[in-house]
C-alpha cells in the first residue's frame, strides 16, 4: 500500500480503476519482460540455443519478480531493463546465462508496451461499450421527446432529447468501432534487434531463420510484428492510439460541457446526479455545483494534449533511434489510458442517474418555440404568393416584439401577434398558421434517425462482444 508521505500522482489513486492500475503498474510491466525473455529462449531452444533444463530453469522462477532488488541493481548500474535482467538470471543459476541472447532492449519493452496496450484497449472496448448501452435505451425512450434545440447559445428549433442523445453515442460508436479496428490491428517491434536488421539474430540461428524465429515468437506472445522497424516499433502507432483515446474525451467532453449548460438554474432541463449527503460547496450549502461533469471537462482537456507529444516522438526520433521519446512515453501511456478510463467511468455514471426535468422543458419549449415556427410561416406564406422580403420583415418585428415580452418574464405573445395580423391572414387563415406553430409536426425526422442509432449500436454490440 502506498503512503501519502510523499507525492503521489492523482492516477496513482484518485483516477483510473483498479484494473487499469494494474495493467500499467510496474510489476506487470517487468512479469511481461520475463515472460518474452522465457519465450524467447523457448524459441531459442527450437534452434539448439538453449538446453531443458536452462529452459525449466527460467520457466519456474519467470513469476517471481523482485522489483526491491531489481531496484538496487539498478541505482547501480542506471538502467531498468538490465536490473530486471540481472535479478531475473540471478535466481535462475542454470538457465540466467541465456537470457537476452541476440536482443536488445527494445525488443523486450517495445513488445511488452504493445501487450499493455492491448490489455489497456480491452478494458477501454468494454466500459465504452456500457456507455453505448445506456445510451441506446435513452435514446430510444427520449426519441420522440421534443425538447428546444439551441444554435449560438440562443434558443432556436425544436429537436428530440433522444435525438440529442443520439448525436454524442454517434462519435462513441465511432470510437468504439475504431477501437475494434485498433485491437486488430495492433504491432509489436518483433526480434530485431539494436538497429532494427535482426543482424545479432542472423549470428546466433543464421539469417535463412530469422522469419520462421520471428513467426514463432508472434504465435507464443499472440502478437503480429512489424515488418520493418528500426530499435522501436513505429511511434506513429503511439500517436494513433492517443488520438483515438482523445477522440473518445473529446465525445465526452462535449457531453458533458452541454450537461453543465443545461443544469444552469436558467433553464434546468437536466442535472447530473446528487447523493443525499454529496457537498456542493465549502462555503454555500446550496450548492448543486456539476462536479463530474467539471471533472471530465478537466481531464478531457489534459488528455486531448497527448496526441502532440506522441507525435513528437515520432517525428523527432533521429535515424535508427534517439532516446529522447523514453522519458514521456512511461507518462504519457499509462496516463492516457487512466484519464479516458476516468472520463468512461464518470460519464457512465452521470448517463445512468442522469435527471431530467420535463416540467421544464415544457416552459423553455413553451416560451421559446414560437419563435422558430417563423421561418415554417414564412415558407407557408412564400408558397401562398406572399412577397418573401415584406413577409420577412413583418415577421422580424413581430418577433422582436415579443423578445422583448419574454425577456420581461411574460407570456410569448409571438402567435397571437401572427394570426391577428391582417396581412398574414389574406394568404393563410388563423388555423392553419396555428398548424404551423405545433411542435410536433416540426421535429422532422429527428425521432426515425434516433431510433436508426439506437439499433446501430446493438447490431455493433451483437457483433463484437
Amino acid at each position: 500500500m502506498f503512503n501519502f508521505d510523499t507525492y503521489l500522482s492523482p492516477f496513482t489513486w484518485r483516477y483510473g480503476s483498479p484494473e487499469m492500475r494494474q495493467i500499467w503498474s510496474e510489476e506487470n510491466k517487468r512479469l511481461l519482460w520475463r515472460e518474452i525473455w522465457y519465450n524467447l529462449a523457448r524459441v531459442q531452444a527450437e534452434f539448439g540455443l538453449v538446453d531443458n533444463d536452462q529452459l525449466a530453469d527460467l520457466g519456474e522462477h519467470v513469476q517471481q519478480v523482485d522489483i526491491a532488488r531489481s531496484l538496487q541493481i539498478e541505482a547501480e548500474i542506471h538502467h531498468d531493463l538490465m536490473a530486471e535482467l540481472r535479478a531475473f538470471a540471478e535466481q535462475c543459476p542454470v538457465g540466467g546465462g541465456i537470457l537476452h541472447a541476440g536482443a536488445t532492449s527494445m525488443d523486450i519493452e517495445d513488445n511488452a508496451d504493445v501487450i499493455r496496450i492491448r490489455q489497456a484497449l480491452d478494458v477501454i472496448f468494454q466500459k465504452i461499450n456500457k456507455i453505448l448501452s445506456i445510451f441506446a435505451v435513452k435514446i430510444t425512450d427520449w426519441a420522440e421527446t421534443p425538447v428546444l434545440g439551441f444554435t449560438h447559445l440562443q434558443p432556436a428549433e425544436p429537436t428530440t432529447l433522444g435525438y440529442r442523445m443520439a448525436f454524442y453515442a454517434q462519435d462513441l460508436l465511432q470510437a468504439a468501432q475504431s477501437i475494434k479496428e485498433m485491437l486488430d490491428s495492433l504491432k509489436g517491434k518483433g526480434f530485431k534487434g539494436a538497429v532494427g536488421t535482426g543482424a545479432a539474430y542472423a549470428e546466433l540461428i543464421g539469417s535463412d531463420n530469422l522469419a520462421i524465429f520471428e513467426e514463432r515468437l508472434s504465435q507464443l506472445l499472440g502478437l503480429e510484428f512489424y515488418l520493418v522497424t528500426n530499435q522501436t516499433y513505429p511511434r506513429k502507432q503511439d500517436y494513433d492510439l492517443l488520438c483515438l483515446l482523445s477522440g473518445i474525451g473529446l465525445a465526452l467532453n462535449k457531453f458533458a460541457f452541454d450537461l453543465r449548460f443545461m443544469q444552469t438554474p436558467a433553464y434546468g432541463e437536466m442535472s447530473e446526479p446528487f447523493g443525499k449527503s454529496q457537498v456542493g460547496s465549502s462555503a454555500m450549502p446550496f450548492k448543486r455545483n456539476p462536479v463530474q461533469s467539471e471533472k471530465i471537462n478537466s481531464l478531457a482537456r489534459m488528455l486531448a494534449q497527448m496526441p502532440g507529444l506522441a507525435w513528437q516522438n515520432g517525428a523527432s526520433s533521429l535515424l535508427e533511434r534517439t532516446l529522447d521519446d523514453n522519458a514521456n512515453r512511461r507518462t504519457i501511456l499509462p496516463e492516457s489510458f487512466l484519464i479516458c478510463d476516468e472520463l468512461l467511468m464518470t460519464a457512465t455514471t452521470i448517463l445512468d442517474g442522469l435527471q431530467v426535468n420535463f416540467e421544464a422543458i415544457e416552459r423553455d419549449l413553451e416560451k421559446y418555440t414560437p419563435f422558430a415556427g417563423t421561418e415554417r410561416l414564412l415558407m407557408a406564406l412564400v408558397k401562398a404568393g406572399a412577397d418573401r422580403q415584406e413577409m420577412h420583415h413583418r415577421l422580424r418585428k413581430a418577433s422582436l416584439a415579443a423578445w422583448d415580452s419574454v425577456q420581461k418574464s411574460e407570456q410569448n405573445p409571438l402567435i397571437d401577434l401572427v394570426t391577428s395580423d391582417p396581412v398574414f391572414k389574406r394568404y393563410l387563415s388563423k388555423d392553419q398558421m396555428l398548424d404551423l406553430f405545433e411542435i410536433e409536426t416540426y421535429l422532422g425526422d429527428a425521432s426515425r434517425r434516433a431510433i436508426l442509432l439506437a439499433d446501430k449500436i446493438n447490431e455493433f454490440q451483437k457483433r463484437t462482444l
